[in-house]
């Protein structure tokens, strides 16, 4: 059985079952399949950006720290990318598009750890076993 609220279903594999964590509540697709970068899509990223250039004084970044309250479907964000993270895709109505997660915010710390330097594969499973609030300090593109 597919998940019929899964954005990437028909196009890229997905899980079939929810995972649970180990506080008990249930991730699906919105943050685990749809983290599949074997789909590959395209970037929303205008250009590649280095860890250096988000961290440099007077960058073109705006600092936003959100925090967001998991619930039963997860959180609606999709990551991609190596070192550093970014949104690659916010599901409308999800916790994280009501904490004011959006597409091309770069994740610099999840609950107070710098995850700069990880890639997606890693941030994501930092949040799937982490609590169901995460605190996410992300660089918003000024443009």
């Amino acid at each position: 059985a597919k998940d019929l609220n899964d954005p990437t279903n028909g196009h890229c594999g997905s899980l079939t079952h929810q995972q649970h964590s180990s506080c008990g509540y249930p991730l699906t697709v919105s943050l685990t399949a749809a983290l599949a970068v074997r789909c590959n899509p395209t970037s929303v990223l205008k250009r590649h950006v280095t860890c250096e250039e988000l961290l440099s004084p007077g960058a073109p970044y705006i600092k936003r720290v959100l925090t967001i309250l998991g619930d039963d479907l997860g959180w609606g964000i999709v990551v991609r990318g190596k070192s550093p993270c970014y949104v690659q895709a916010v599901d409308p109505g999800s916790p994280a598009a009501a904490a004011g997660v959006k597409v091309r915010q770069f994740v610099c710390r999840v609950n107070g750890r710098s995850v700069l330097h990880l890639d997606y594969r890693t941030l994501s499973k930092l949040v799937m076993t982490g609590p169901r609030f995460v605190t996410l300090e992300v660089m918003q593109p000024l443009d």
